[in-house]
C-alpha cells in the first residue's frame, strides 16, 4: 500500500494553489482529479485541464512511504474533507481503485484512477534559452491593473487573452474586448530579444491568484512557440498559448490630447457607482459633460427616468459632451490604486486617455459610444 503523511494545513496549502484549474464538469472525469505521484526523494501534485498544468512540489512536511507510487483522486472532495477535518496530521493511503484518508478519528474512502491515464501537458520542444525574470509582487501588480479589459467568448479568439511583449529590459501586458484597453510596462532583470505571447483568460486569472505579494518573491517565464512556463518556488505552470495577431496597441493610444482634469478617484467611482443605478443591462450608457470648474454625469433609462450628478473640478478646458459604457468606466477606477485620475479627451468623438499621476507606464484607453 502507498502511503503519504503530512500536516493538515501544508497539504491543503499545497492542493489550494493547483485548484483553480481544476473544472466542476469535465468531458474526462480523470481531469476532475489530481495526479499525485511519490517517491523516497520527492511528491509532486499535479493539476491539468489539458490547457493549463499546474505541477507542486511538496517539501519536507509532506512525507512519503518507502514504495514508490502514483494515483489520482478527486481534486474536490479531497479538499473538502481536508477542510472539514481537525488540525493535525493527515494520512492517505491507497491500492487497489481505493483511498484511505485518515485525519484524527474521521476516516475516509475515496476511488481512484489510473495514474497512467492522467492527460499530462506535453512540453514544448523549442523553449528559448533566454528567461524573463520579474518579481512576483510587480507582475501581480500589473495584471491586477490590467486583466479585466480582457475579453470573454469574443469570435475574435485572440482578443479572449492578454498579449505579452517582451523586449529589450520591458516587458508590455495588453489587454482589449475591442471596446476599450489597458496597457501596462514591467521592467525586466536582463535586456531579451522581441517575444510576443498571447495569454489565455484564464491562465491570467489563475496566474493573478497563484503570484504572491512579497517583494523577494520571483518569478521566471520561459517562452516557447506554443507554450509558456512560469516557475515560482515550488510551483510550474504551464500554458498553451493563443494562436492569433493582436491588434496593434501602440495606435490606439492616443497622442496629443488638449484637454486634461485630474479627479478623485474614489469620488467619480462613487458617483458612476449613484449614476449606473439608473441604467440596464441592454444600454448602459453615461453622458459626460464637462466644462471650465465642472463635470456632469448622466444616465436615461428606457423608462425616460434620470439620474445626474455634478462633481467640482479644476479645469479650464474645452466644454466636452461624451458617452461612454458606464461599466468600462467603473471597471477601470475599480482597479486602479491611486488616490487621483487624470482623463485626457480631445472631443465629444474620440477616445479617452485615462492614467495614474504616480505610474506613467499605466494606459486605459475607453472609445466613446453614442448615447
Amino acid at each position: 500500500m502507498n502511503r503519504l503523511t503530512s500536516s493538515r494545513d501544508e497539504l491543503l496549502k499545497l492542493l489550494g494553489q493547483g485548484a483553480g484549474i481544476v473544472e466542476r464538469r469535465q468531458t474526462l472525469p480523470i481531469l476532475a482529479n489530481v495526479l499525485i505521484e511519490h517517491t523516497v526523494q520527492s511528491t509532486l501534485f499535479t493539476t491539468s485541464d489539458m490547457e493549463i498544468q499546474i505541477r507542486l512540489q511538496a517539501g519536507e512536511a509532506v512525507q512519503a512511504g518507502a514504495e514508490d507510487g502514483a494515483v489520482t483522486v478527486n481534486m474536490r472532495k479531497l479538499l473538502d474533507i481536508l477542510r472539514a477535518a481537525a488540525a493535525g496530521t493527515v494520512t492517505l493511503e491507497w491500492a487497489e481503485g481505493k483511498m484511505i484518508v485518515r485525519a484524527g478519528k474521521s476516516r475516509f474512502s475515496l476511488q481512484t484512477l489510473p495514474a497512467e491515464d492522467f492527460p499530462l501537458v506535453r512540453a514544448a520542444t523549442d523553449f528559448s534559452d533566454q528567461v524573463l525574470r520579474l518579481p512576483q509582487k510587480l507582475l501581480k501588480r500589473l495584471l491586477g491593473l490590467t486583466h479585466f479589459a480582457m475579453a470573454q467568448h469574443d469570435i475574435r479568439y485572440y482578443l479572449n487573452g492578454m498579449l505579452w511583449v517582451a523586449e529589450g529590459r520591458q516587458m508590455h501586458l495588453v489587454a482589449t474586448d475591442g471596446h476599450r484597453m489597458t496597457l501596462a510596462t514591467a521592467a525586466l532583470e536582463t535586456a531579451v530579444e522581441r517575444r510576443e505571447i498571447i495569454l489565455p483568460r484564464k491562465t491570467v486569472l489563475e496566474l493573478s491568484r497563484l503570484l504572491v505579494d512579497e517583494d523577494e518573491a520571483m518569478i521566471d517565464i520561459s517562452l516557447a512557440s506554443n507554450q509558456a512556463r512560469l516557475s515560482m518556488d515550488n510551483l510550474e505552470f504551464t500554458s498553451k498559448l493563443i494562436e492569433g495577431k493582436f491588434p496593434d496597441y501602440q495606435r490606439v493610444v492616443p497622442k496629443g490630447h488638449r484637454n486634461m482634469l485630474l479627479v478623485e478617484r474614489t469620488t467619480l467611482q462613487s458617483a458612476l457607482q449613484r449614476v449606473a443605478i439608473l441604467t440596464n443591462d441592454k444600454f448602459k450608457g453615461v453622458r459626460v459633460n464637462l466644462e471650465p470648474g465642472l463635470l456632469r454625469l448622466t444616465s436615461i433609462n428606457a423608462e425616460q427616468e434620470e439620474a445626474q450628478e455634478e462633481i467640482d473640478i479644476d479645469y479650464g478646458g474645452d466644454s466636452i459632451e461624451i458617452g461612454f459604457n458606464i461599466a468600462y468606466l467603473i471597471d477601470a477606477l475599480a482597479n486602479m490604486p491611486t488616490e487621483q485620475v487624470r482623463l485626457e479627451l480631445q472631443d465629444g468623438n474620440s477616445s479617452a486617455l485615462f492614467t495614474m499621476p504616480d505610474e506613467p507606464n499605466f494606459k486605459y484607453v475607453v472609445m466613446p459610444m453614442r448615447i
